[in-house]
């Protein structure tokens, strides 16, 4: 049998369009969500440790990423029912890192068919055949892909990254700016894509 091969969606590229049923009802992606940053995330399987804590932590975070004006979705290749069932189960007996009774309310996509995430290149066969790698896909207000992180199966994912990387990227189309090493926002250390003026340089003491 013939490798098939997928193209993967880059930086810089409309993110692929694609309708999904979810936990909560059916999506078209991306018109559903025009004006907003999306996250889109996959996990490899409902039901399992890794994957538990990070569900967790983003429902905990997810007014946060609210404020921010972005969006989540996750996506696995398991089944509605199966999300539902674990979804249920975290936010009736799940513990983890002092956060409890968490309620995720955000969608999770019904990927059985791998239709997504193979359109997303999210089935890494080195890693996996049959499960989706942790993937994150951050998309802007214009359906833009803006940055990719890819973890593998056994890694969980930095949230604290996740959320710099968001603030970052509308750092950078608010203010026209590039930001360095850990930077975040114009309070830190940046450089500009525009001449500075003589009293910026001076201001920010480039040498």
């Amino acid at each position: 049998m013939e490798n098939q091969t997928h193209s993967v969606p880059r930086i810089g590229e409309k993110a692929p369009a694609f309708t999904a049923s979810t936990t909560q009802g059916p999506i078209r992606f991306p018109d559903d969500f025009k004006g907003k940053w999306v996250l889109l995330f996959s996990h490899p399987a409902d039901f399992t440790p890794v994957c538990t804590s990070e569900f967790m932590t983003f429902g905990a975070m997810s007014r946060d990423f609210e404020r921010l004006g972005c969006q989540l979705i996750g996506l696995s290749v398991d089944s509605l029912s199966s999300h539902l069932a674990w979804l249920h189960t975290i936010r009736e007996r799940i513990e983890f890192n002092g956060m409890k009774n968490v309620d995720v309310r955000f969608p999770l996509i019904d990927d059985v068919s791998m239709h997504v995430a193979t359109l997303y290149g999210m089935i890494h066969p080195g890693e996996s055949g049959t499960k989706a790698v942790r993937a994150v896909f951050f998309i802007d207000p214009d359906a833009v892909i803006r940055a990719i992180i890819y973890y593998p199966l056994a890694l969980g994912r930095n949230f604290d990254e996740l959320r710099r990387v968001l603030v970052g990227l509308q750092t950078i189309d608010r203010f026209h700016v590039s930001l360095p090493a850990d930077g975040v926002t114009c309070h830190d250390w940046f450089f500009c894509t525009r001449k500075l003026t003589e009293e910026e340089q001076q201001e920010m003491a480039i040498g």
